[in-house]
C-alpha cells in the first residue's frame, strides 16, 4: 500500500524538509510524517486536514515516544516505520 505517498504535498506544505519521512498510518487513518530538522510531525488526516506538532510542545521528547502516544491514542494501521538503522528507515519510507 501507498498511503504515505497520497498525503505527502499536504505534510511538504507544513515541514520546512524538502521530503518528510512516512512514519506510518494511524488507526483513525491519519498520515504521520516527521521532520528531522524542526523536530516536528505533520499529521494529516484522510479528509485531507492537516496538523504540525512541536515535539517539544506535544507531550513527548522524543519521536520514539511520539510513536508510543500514538499507538496508545490512536494505534498503527501501517507502520511505525522508525527504529533500526537510517538507511533502513529511508528503505521502508521510499517502500511505503
Amino acid at each position: 500500500m501507498r498511503i504515505g505517498w497520497l498525503y505527502r504535498p499536504t505534510a511538504r506544505k507544513l515541514l520546512t524538509k524538502g521530503r518528510p519521512l512516512f512514519l506510518g498510518v494511524d488507526g483513525e487513518g491519519a498520515a504521520h510524517y516527521c521532520d528531522s530538522y524542526e523536530f516536528a510531525v505533520a499529521v494529516v488526516s484522510a479528509d485531507g486536514d492537516a496538523e504540525k506538532v512541536e515535539l517539544a510542545a506535544a507531550p513527548v521528547e522524543t519521536l520514539g515516544q511520539w510513536c508510543e502516544y500514538t499507538r496508545s491514542e490512536r494505534g498503527w494501521d501501517i507502520g511505525p516505520h522508525v527504529g533500526g538503522s537510517l538507511v533502513g528507515d529511508l528503505v521502508r519510507a521510499v517502500e511505503a
